[in-house]
């Protein structure tokens, strides 16, 4: 980072340390001035000049730092070129120009003014004015200003007026000499001097104080000047390019590092943000920002990211914050559908968005629980706002009570430092919705009937408890008043969630929407697989055709599943006898239906001479029986290979064969 390391022992809080160099004459005024200032500066006079004040003034600096140097003439112009301080130097006003030819007149009519090269003022407006018929010569170095003087002498000038160089020769070759400076002008020079350090004091404060801010970052920053000069280089960014920040100050960022150029923002006074740069084998995420002030461009400003850290922090906050807490993607208009069932589900969701009650969603697997969940949030004045899901019986009983309503720090053994707001605190003013309620623990139950109760949870570990706001959706498979008849369901927490209640129509009751859920899924899968919708148009009109005949146990997630399956199996590249002619017929297609989803053909399949079935449920399951028998029996007994044929898992055929 850019810090003086002069400054690092913290010279705000000492006074500001002024080195006034100057011999003879000037010397003399220096000394005397000085003590006028100890309450606001610490001035130091040398009786030098030239190289030997340069070296003092550079000892002086290395020992504790000097703020400002004071010096006059040419010692002064002297040191503004060797030093890398801020040098004053004293002025000849007009007033002393008049002061002092005014005690010259009165002592001789022949005058010379001998100064450094462009110190007095214009002296003809003087002798144009009053008549005094000046000699002026100028000089560079102390020879040019001993030269001058003879020169004048030569010329018959009897009083020399000048610099102390001038003043001191003239004395010496029996003239007189008459200082140019005045006790007015020194004094004017050391308040100067006081006040461009007290200005620096300043500068320095906020400098170190933004450097002290820089260096908390974990952002790489670069800012240069209009000329692209670096001025301040953070550590992060050092770090990162592997130097030392110091040896890069002051020179062209360009120059030593060009993937990181601020040329192009210079020139256009335009910002870029987000830009991927390499630099030493390292990728950057870089921002370059032009720096305008009072509406004039200053210079510039970089700023870079590791992508690494960035992915570091994500992956902290989506451990913290799991299980799911995804935004929610679904609207009520994306229920796919116009039968009667499913507009009455739609007109009673939008119900339940206009209200705050808690939602209670009962319908068999698959039917969409979450997705009408997701859409009433979506309607209602909380969409906004987070919406937190959850599943009930995907979780452990420890984990899910921590999970749903936190704990403090020392709850248990491995809990986190300052502990972990749970996913009704997450949910705050927006919406949780809780699947599969029907399979909480009944001791986690007493804990959820008082956040719908009080509006308040209580974290794990914790005495006070936290006020929350937070809409409530529940959902299950269950029959939940059976469950409360055998009593591993609370009574009180059921009639509690069942206020507002939607009862999802299982896809059998929904056969009209068949046809269009079928497309859409089609058109879903074909998408995400990247395919062609045209090359399996005839099997997704195939099993529209034979939908209707399925009883669908999985609903509209097995639908999708079966889709899926389908078009993974009509892939030339999966199966190369199917799939190349886009024109297959109806027949070919069935063929093929039948052969990958067998199931949906078990109401087909003859069965042996039975008792007569109780009820159609009876018969539906002894055709299925037969059906799984026969696969069976051609896989020679091999349950795996039954199973994938059939398009069930091993646990399911296993049930069917062996009914309770």
């Amino acid at each position: 980072m850019l810090t003086d390391p002069l400054h690092r022992a913290n010279p705000t809080q000492s006074p500001p340390r002024i080195v006034a160099v100057g011999f003879r004459r000037i010397n003399k005024m220096l000394q005397a001035l000085a003590p006028e200032f100890a309450d606001r500066a610490a001035v130091e006079v040398l009786d030098v000049g030239f190289e030997e004040a340069v070296a003092r003034v550079r000892a002086l600096q290395a020992q504790r730092p000097v703020d400002v140097v004071v010096a006059a003439g040419s010692n002064g112009a002297y040191l503004r070129q060797h030093l890398d301080l801020p040098v004053v130097v004293v002025k000849v006003g007009g007033l002393d120009l008049m002061q002092a030819l005014a005690r010259a007149k009165r002592q001789s009519a022949h005058i010379g003014l001998v100064t450094y090269v462009g110190v007095a003022p214009d002296i003809h407006q003087f002798d144009d004015l009053f008549g005094l018929g000046v000699h002026q010569l100028s000089y560079r170095t102390e020879d040019e200003a001993q030269e001058a003087v003879r020169e004048l002498q030569q010329a018959g000038v009897e009083v020399i007026v000048g610099s102390g160089v001038a003043a001191d020769m003239a004395d010496q070759i029996g003239l007189t000499g008459i200082f140019l400076y005045s006790m007015d002008a020194v004094r004017e020079a050391l308040e100067d001097a006081v006040e461009i350090a007290r200005a620096s004091r300043i500068e320095l404060t906020k400098r170190e104080r933004l450097n002290t801010i820089l260096a908390q970052l974990s952002d790489g920053v670069i800012a240069v000047d209009a000329q692209e000069r670096i001025q301040t280089l953070n550590p992060t960014m050092a770090q990162w390019l592997g130097i030392d920040p110091a040896q890069w100050l002051g020179l062209k960022l360009s120059e030593v590092c060009p993937e990181l150029s601020l040329q192009a923002t210079l020139r256009l006074g335009t910002q870029e943000l987000e830009k991927i740069e390499r630099v030493k084998g390292k990728a950057l995420i870089v921002n370059r920002i032009p720096i305008v002030e009072q509406g004039v461009l200053t210079g510039a400003v970089l700023s870079g990211q590791d992508p690494i850290s960035i992915q570091r922090v994500d992956r902290h906050i989506r451990t913290r914050i799991k299980p799911n807490t995804v935004p929610a993607r679904y609207e009520l208009q994306q229920l796919l559908g116009h039968s009667a069932a499913l507009q009455r589900v739609q007109r009673m969701a939008l119900s339940c968005a206009r209200s705050q009650a808690t939602v209670l969603i009962l319908g068999e697997s698959g039917t969409g629980k979450e997705l009408v969940a997701q859409g009433i949030h979506m309607a209602s004045e909380r969409r906004e706002l987070p919406f937190v899901a959850v599943n009930c019986a995907a979780v452990s009983e420890t984990l899910l009570e921590s999970e749903l309503f936190g704990y403090e720090e020392g709850a248990f053994t491995g809990a986190r430092r300052g502990g972990k707001i749970g996913l009704f605190e997450a949910a705050h003013k927006g919406t949780i919705f809780l699947d599969e309620v029907g399979e909480m623990p009944l001791s986690l139950q007493s804990r959820l009937l008082r956040v719908l109760q009080e509006r308040e949870v209580l974290r794990v570990g914790a005495t006070e408890p936290t006020p929350v706001n937070v809409r409530v959706i529940a959902a299950t498979h269950r029959n939940l008043l059976r469950h409360v008849e055998e009593g591993s369901f609370r009574q009180d927490l059921f009639y509690r969630l069942n206020i507002l209640r939607i009862d999802m129509p299982p896809l059998r009751d929904r056969l009209d929407d068949l046809p269009e859920l079928v497309r859409a899924l089609h058109h879903k899968v074909c998408t995400r697989l990247d395919l062609d919708p045209a090359r399996t148009e005839a099997i997704a009109a195939a099993l529209i055709a034979q939908a209707p005949s399925y009883h669908w146990p999985g609903n509209v997630r097995e639908l999708e599943n079966l889709v899926e399956r389908l078009v993974a199996y009509a892939d030339p590249h999966a199966d190369p006898s199917f799939g190349s002619d886009v024109n297959v017929s109806p027949e070919a297609a069935r063929t093929f239906v039948r052969t990958v989803a067998p199931e949906l053909f078990l109401a087909e399949t003859p069965s042996e001479p039975a008792e007569a079935p109780s009820s159609l449920k009876a018969h539906q399951t002894q055709r299925e029986r037969a059906e799984i028998q026969r696969v069976l029996d051609e896989c020679g007994g091999d349950r795996a290979l039954a199973s994938q044929r059939l398009g069930i898992s091993r646990t399911t055929l296993w049930r069917k064969l062996n009914p309770a």
